[in-house]
């Protein structure tokens, strides 16, 4: 579907902005444009590219068949009146009775007129493939819309969820009730805490303040019993990883995570690490799993878990730290958030070479490299 062309109150026949938002984490934005004719909503990505889209109605007497003239012109088509359901046209939408719910992963969106699903984009949802949103006003499937009807049995409860999701985020204290519930899973697991960092995602370079996710750092000294600090982010596991569901038919055992680093550096320094992956998933709307390397985003002498003689310049995730030498790493499993449990994924530095290599040969060759090579989890 091509975009309709700009304008705001332009001429008749060209594209008026209905409504905009940015998603939460914003990387993505929503777009509904209407030009008197067709009303559709533009999935768009950072860079103002359309990652997904949906022709949500017309609002004249629909034509038999097909208007390609529209398409020609570079903009939605007039549907045939088999595919619609108000053939005699819709009403115009009124921007006041609109509400915009994004999912909680931050990768999808639903559009509520008067509180009903109007349309939805999923994160899935992708026009250079031809796969668009759902509408409601659509009864029959096109290129430029799937019928809401067929899949509201999914969408609507998740459209709830969300809802409850950003009105509980909104909540005074529920921040705190949450990163009570990490910190104290953290003290039954790891001991008493030391220094905590607040919102690490504002240290950024160009850092977005007050974009979400919200997330902190909780540091776990070294004790008797362990000879290294541990330290943790608290607030991934607050919201799901986007894009989980296009890789992984059940969700919930891999949408949450929280980070780890066993170290001897300075926590400080090793805590620096933080604020570029703590809210990597929902910037660049992907996710993390066990075995994933992620390469460093910066010149290689500014990593910050080398100590002035490694080449590291990125980080391999591990579930389970037993795979690579080193004593035996402290169980984090346990806690849950909405339902679902909370992985923690250890980060282990790696060269530029090691990246390449895992990219090539797939993670798992680079664990048993690094295993024969004697490679600890702790990073000293």
């Amino acid at each position: 579907m091509s975009v309709l062309r700009r304008g705001s109150t332009s001429p008749r026949g060209a594209a008026t902005v209905v409504h905009t938002e940015a998603s939460p984490y914003g990387s993505r934005r929503l777009v509904v444009e209407t030009d008197d004719t067709v009303t559709a909503a533009y999935l768009k990505d950072s860079r103002d590219a359309v990652i997904g889209a949906v022709w949500i109605a017309g609002h004249r007497v629909a034509p038999s068949e097909l208007d390609r003239s529209r398409l020609d012109a570079g903009r939605p088509p007039a549907l045939p009146a088999s595919h619609v359901r108000h053939p005699g046209g819709r009403a115009s939408l009124d921007a006041e009775t609109l509400e915009v719910v994004w999912f909680e992963e931050g990768d999808g969106v639903a559009l509520l007129d008067s509180g009903e699903p109007l349309c939805v984009i999923p994160g899935w949802s992708d026009m250079a493939r031809g796969i668009p949103g759902y509408s409601q006003e659509v009864i029959e499937q096109s290129p430029f819309a799937f019928p809401l009807d067929d899949e509201i049995k999914e969408f609507g409860p998740r459209i709830e969820r969300a809802r409850e999701h950003w009105s509980r985020c909104r909540t005074e204290g529920s921040w705190a009730d949450f990163q009570q519930s990490v910190l104290g899973h953290l003290l039954q697991r790891l001991g008493p805490g030391g220094h905590y960092w607040h919102d690490v995602g504002r240290q950024l370079p160009g850092g977005r303040g007050g974009a979400l996710p919200t997330v902190g750092v909780s540091e776990r000294p070294a004790r008797g019993d362990r000879e290294f600090t541990v330290l943790s982010t608290v607030g991934m596991s607050r919201q799901r990883m986007p894009t989980v569901e296009l890789y992984e038919d059940d969700v919930a055992p891999h949408g949450r995570i929280e980070l780890a680093v066993a170290t001897s550096l300075p926590s400080q320094r090793a805590g620096s690490i933080f604020p570029w992956l703590s809210q990597y998933p929902w910037r660049s709307v992907t996710w993390f799993a066990a075995g994933d390397v992620v390469k460093w985003y910066h010149e290689s002498h500014t990593f910050p878990l080398s100590n002035g003689a490694s080449p590291w310049e990125g980080v391999l995730l591990l579930e389970d730290p037993s795979r690579l030498d080193g004593p035996a790493a402290p169980g984090l499993s346990g806690l849950q958030v909405g339902g679902d449990p909370v992985r923690w994924l250890w980060l282990v530095p790696i060269s530029g070479e090691e990246h390449r290599y895992a990219k090539s040969e797939g993670s798992d060759a680079l664990v048993r490299r690094l295993a024969e090579q004697g490679r600890s989890w702790i990073v000293t």
